[in-house]
């Protein structure tokens, strides 16, 4: 962790701004772009001002950079990246992506996954991304070029592996369903949170009532008029604040979304594993084949019923020459199979190696980011509490003062 690019590195994405051009199509659209700055940590310490780097990267160019990490490190829970328009959202928060509350929460979800790829023990030595947060020209070409997408597996031949798959690994299989598990709880804890809050905000906005009540009254009262005057105050000034309060909620629920993305990614692991396992299954199968083919031909025998033996018994069976070239043909494809078996066996055990060290490294980081967002949000309920109770506090005492 000592020579990550975050130890190395200030990563900032420091601003969002809406621009309008053409894209591919021709087509006129209007779009964000985000400025990432870099900055050098060592001239730092060495009491110097190191020169900041900037550069400006749509959402698309994003999404390009993780689907390369995707397909380059399938071993590895790669993080996620924040939602490109907004989901869980209490009815008054705007659900457009260009509202600019959103954009600016979606610049801090991108800042996020680029500190979560720069502190990764393996992504932060990428290439391609050091290139993303340094070179601005000719970077969509330079990822390109790696030919990434021919390594991305295809869905309908990872939902066939899914189905196919004889001997699925005990542990990814319940890593799959875990994924599945914690996808379905956080969704559901985002839409009660999003309902807590529609209630919330109906509560405060009510006691802006009170306050017109009280200021009302507070005309035709010529003892109490001041008390109520001032206790209406206190009314308006608590239902204003919602608006504030619900929206720095809204950043505690991005952290947990950010999990809820986590599990697609927990997901495209195992769909990988799945994927290796079914290959070496297939291929298996094949070198089996194979060797009852040659073993048949060899003795003569025909073990099981095939088309091809039909055929050789309803016209004949070949000359000793042709059979012996069958062989000899069987033969060099057995070796072949046994060898790329082989290959595929020390290719699935590295990858169910690295794979869980890295799922090991995951589950400490939710672990700890899951309970640190948790208490967070318990403090800032317990802070809306206390409001409440020092905003009746103040009206009893406006009304005693009466």
């Amino acid at each position: 962790m000592e020579d990550c690019l975050a130890k190395k590195m200030e990563i900032t994405v420091s601003e969002a701004e809406k621009r309008t051009g053409r894209n591919a199509m021709n087509i006129q659209e209007t779009y964000t772009a985000y400025l990432i700055e870099t900055r050098a940590v060592e001239s730092q310490s060495e009491g110097q001002c190191a020169p900041v780097d900037s550069l400006w990267r749509r959402y698309s160019e994003f999404e390009l950079l993780r689907n390369y990490l995707l397909a380059t490190y399938p071993h590895i829970v790669v993080p996620p990246l924040p939602e490109k328009r907004a989901d869980f959202v209490w009815h008054k928060l705007s659900a457009d992506n260009m509202d600019p509350d959103f954009v600016e929460r979606r610049r801090i979800g991108l800042e996020n996954f680029l500190l979560r790829v720069a502190s990764h023990p393996v992504l932060c030595q990428d290439k391609i991304f050091y290139s993303f947060l340094t070179q601005e020209g000719g970077w969509k070409e330079m990822v390109n070029e790696t030919g990434f997408q021919l390594k991305a597996d295809s869905r309908l031949k990872a939902l066939n592996a899914t189905f196919r798959v004889k001997n699925p690994d005990k542990r990814f299989t319940e890593l799959k369903h875990y994924s599945d598990e914690l996808q379905s709880v956080i969704s559901h804890l985002l839409r009660v949170r999003a309902r807590v809050a529609d209630r919330l905000y109906g509560v405060y906005k009510v006691h802006g009532n009170y306050g017109r009540v009280f200021s009302e009254w507070s005309a035709i009262e010529k003892e109490m008029g001041d008390g109520l005057q001032s206790a209406g105050h206190h009314m308006d000034v608590y239902a204003a604040s919602i608006d504030d309060i619900l929206e720095e909620e809204e950043h505690y629920a991005d952290q947990l979304k950010e999990y809820l993305f986590y599990a697609e990614a927990l997901r495209a692991v195992c769909r990988k594993h799945e994927l290796m396992q079914y290959d070496l299954e297939m291929a298996a199968q094949d070198l089996t084949s194979k060797k009852q083919q040659c073993e048949e031909l060899a003795t003569g025998t025909v073990r099981t019923f095939s088309l091809k033996g039909m055929t050789s018994k309803l016209f004949g069976q070949e000359n000793p020459e042709q059979r012996e070239a069958k062989i000899k043909v069987l033969e060099e494809q057995i070796q072949e199979g046994e060898e790329q078996l082989k290959s595929k066996n020390l290719e699935g055990r590295d990858f169910v190696r690295s794979a869980w060290a890295d799922i090991e490294r995951f589950k400490e980081q939710k672990n700890h980011d899951l309970k640190e967002a948790l208490i967070s949000y318990a403090v800032m309920q317990i802070s809306m509490c206390k409001k409440g109770i020092q905003v009746w506090t103040n009206a009893k005492e406006c009304f005693s003062k009466m």
